[in-house]
């Protein structure tokens, strides 16, 4: 029997109607537009307004779009991953809810959680899953409402992040196409510098810890900035030595969309063209689990068979790693 690799098959996205513009949040707080273009790159992100939609929203959509361009059938689907830092609830799992609402009534799903890193940890699970021979369809959705965890008071949290998602298909392939390596990290010293501070088992929520806004998310972005600069560049770098890749070989980085500065130093790093980097922060801001997919949406028609594609993504915990994936088909 042929060896059994992962690949991507399909890939949908969504993005709220509503667009916060850095003009906008200059009414809200003290900030201008080319301050906030120049540190982040970011123009403006959208917002999902109905307070009665939380991320299963957002993922549902997300998943729908991939369903109908890939012609899926959901009943098809054998597991669906939800990586996703801002769940519907605690306890009762999102992906779960999301499977059924878009009809994958034969799978089994979880979330997953790793901050930032979300996304690219749950392409080496999906992957994984694929390998092992026993599943044939696992549906791999990123999607983050952050707005619902940002205070739009603290200026520099609120210009960075904007809810979105996205969604691929991992079949197996036995053409050798598919994921090929992964270089995946964390490091406990990232508890303190990016987090939300309540809510869970250690500080349940309390009168007081809503008063002062713990429920928000916080980061010390100088040091959150400096470890992800550095780990991102450093995990596609070892990604390329350890497959012999030159850049003249990789068709395509897909960075996590944090920060330009950070996409540009990771780019720089691999001595990569601009026209290699696939970039929308600018229009998106930072998704969180739900930019490596978006990427992949918005990009899909540059993709071609064949084609060498590094991933990287960097997260609270602190989180990272990079994926080196062969894309697995032209779109029609």
């Amino acid at each position: 029997m042929n060896t059994i690799t992962a690949a991507i098959t399909a890939v949908g996205g969504y993005v709220p109607d509503f667009v916060l513009s850095n003009k906008v949040l200059e009414t809200m707080v003290d900030t201008n537009d080319e301050w906030i273009t120049t540190r982040t790159g970011i123009k403006e992100r959208r917002i999902l307004k109905d307070e009665n939609k939380g991320t299963s929203y957002l993922a549902i959509k997300a998943a729908q779009d991939l369903i109908a361009k890939g012609n899926i059938d959901p009943l098809e689907i054998d597991m669906v991953i939800m990586a996703t830092a801002t769940p519907d609830m605690m306890v009762a799992a999102t992906g779960v809810y999301v499977a059924t609402e878009i009809g994958a009534i034969n799978a089994f799903a979880y979330d997953l959680q790793a901050a930032c890193s979300s996304f690219l940890y749950g392409m080496s699970t999906a992957a994984a899953y694929i390998q092992s021979g026993r599943y044939k369809k696992v549906l791999l959705i990123g999607a983050d409402k952050m707005s619902s965890i940002v205070d739009y008071t603290d200026r520099s949290t609120c210009i960075i992040f904007g809810d979105g998602a996205g969604a691929v298909l991992f079949e197996p392939n036995y053409e050798g196409l598919g994921l090929q390596d992964e270089y995946l990290r964390s490091d406990g010293v990232g508890r303190d510098f990016l987090k939300i501070p309540a809510g869970g088992s250690l500080i349940p929520a309390t009168e007081e810890t809503i008063k002062n806004r713990q429920h928000n998310i916080m980061q010390d972005g100088k040091t959150v900035f400096k470890y992800a600069v550095t780990n991102m560049a450093d995990a596609s770098e070892l990604i390329l030595q350890r497959n012999n890749l030159t850049k003249e070989d990789v068709s395509w980085l897909v960075p996590h969309q944090a920060n330009r500065r950070i996409i540009d130093a990771t780019a720089g790093r691999l001595d990569l063209e601009e026209s290699k980097v696939l970039v929308n922060i600018e229009r998106y801001g930072n998704t969180t689990s739900g930019t490596l997919p978006l990427v992949l949406a918005d990009f899909e028609h540059k993709l071609k068979k064949g084609d060498n594609v590094i991933f990287a993504a960097f997260g609270g915990g602190f989180t990272w790693g990079s994926i080196y994936l062969k894309w697995a088909y032209d779109k029609k």
